[in-house]
């Protein structure tokens, strides 16, 4: 047996994309999907934005990268647009979400070294059924074993506490204790929100403690609930905001947000990146903000979210043997089945042509572009509806 050239560590499907039409992706043969996927959340300004297209192409033929070495006035700009917008004091650019999480660890760290010089306090604590990325770190913050297996040992520095369980997070402080590092809405944990007790609980906790507040927002942010990052919905002030996804709107960027405060311990030669804001990202990145970053925007995501929403939730009555509720903010919404959510999100793909994420506890993850319309909503729902109508549950194994 050989192995192909692409390493085989993705289960990959038979719908091979080579085009996008806004809110649609085309298949080799001509298939159009309707993708209510973007990308788990990045397309979030779906496949051909004017805008988009023309700031990665304007910048490409200027200037592609120079690294770090130099002074980057692309990177300043998108960094004081994100400062200007945010809680944030200041900002680091990396490649992707799993990168953003690491910077964000690592400044949790830092913060307490280069504060009070405790070098004790090196362990966060995370929350069952959380995501974080893919790297050792990121993997270590997780409780998943399906993620641990065949890379152990695990880094050491971090503690799992039942998610949205304030009180048994109050137990878990120490004097190991650096903060806490939470997605204030689980995406591949199913898509399921903390409350707002939890979170400004967890606010109250790391300020009485001092300790570090640190959000993974790489799939929450970024406009998807209809706010420009989703702590915005419970009324608090993170210390440190891990970004990416939607932030490059289909360019690989990510970023980690900090204010002042939490970023004491980030001083010269502390993190690096060669590719980490380089001029196409940022173009991206900035076009990206110019859309978004704005009230009217921000009011029409939660306008369709709400819209999405409420049609779902009398749709769902209608097949009472699949689906049981559905939950979620704004664009980021998912169907808790009865059933195995992965077959059903298979059916819908393959033989109604609609692109949906499975996610845990057996949730079906809608993920549409942002920038969807009712034209994009009536197709969505009568794929759904096919698919709905024609699925049988298969035999338990």
């Amino acid at each position: 047996m050989s192995i192909p050239a692409l390493m085989p560590v993705y289960p990959r499907c038979d719908v091979r994309p080579v085009k996008g039409d806004h809110c649609h992706l085309i298949d080799e043969d001509g298939t159009r999907y309707l993708d209510f996927a973007s990308g788990i959340a990045v397309n979030l300004l779906g496949h051909s934005h004017e805008g988009l297209i023309g700031a990665i192409q304007k910048q490409a033929e200027t200037l592609m990268h120079v690294s770090n070495l130099y002074g980057s006035p692309h990177q300043e700009k998108l960094a004081q647009t994100l400062v200007d917008n945010t809680f944030a004091d200041t900002v680091f650019f990396t490649n992707s979400g799993a990168e953003a999480v690491e910077c964000a660890i690592k400044t949790a760290r830092a913060f307490h070294q280069h504060e009070d010089g405790d070098k004790g306090r090196t362990e966060l604590i995370t929350f069952t059924s959380a995501f974080h990325g893919r790297t050792m770190a990121t993997i270590s913050a997780s409780n998943q074993a399906k993620m641990h297996n065949g890379f152990l040992p695990l880094l050491e520095g971090f503690a799992y506490c039942e998610f949205d369980d304030l009180e048994a997070a109050r137990k878990m402080i120490g004097p190991k204790t650096a903060g806490f590092l939470v997605e204030p809405i689980q995406g591949e944990g199913g898509i399921r929100p903390a409350s707002h007790e939890f979170m400004q609980g967890l606010r109250d906790l790391a300020d009485e403690h001092g300790l570090m507040l640190v959000l993974d927002e790489v799939q929450c942010g970024m406009a998807r609930t209809g706010r420009l990052y989703a702590h915005e919905l419970y009324g608090i002030k993170p210390d440190i905001v891990a970004t990416a996804k939607g932030i490059g709107g289909g360019f690989p960027l990510g970023a980690c947000m900090a204010t002042e405060h939490a970023a004491r311990g980030m001083t010269f030669g502390t993190h690096g990146s060669t590719y980490g804001g380089n001029p196409l990202a940022m173009a991206a990145g900035q076009a990206v903000m110019d859309v978004v970053a704005n009230e009217e925007f921000l009011a029409g995501v939660r306008d369709k979210g709400a819209r999405l929403k409420a049609r779902l939730e009398q749709f769902i009555g209608n097949y009472p043997e699949l689906f049981d509720h559905v939950r979620g903010e704004g664009l980021m919404l998912g169907i808790k089945m009865k059933v195995e959510s992965r077959p059903f999100f298979q059916h819908l793909r393959d033989k109604h042509q609609l692109l949906t994420v499975a996610a845990g506890d057996n949730t079906l993850r809608v993920l549409p572009p942002l920038v969807i319309g009712d034209a994009e909503m009536d197709e969505f729902f009568d794929k759904l509806s096919a698919g709905a109508g024609d699925y049988t549950i298969p035999e338990p194994a």
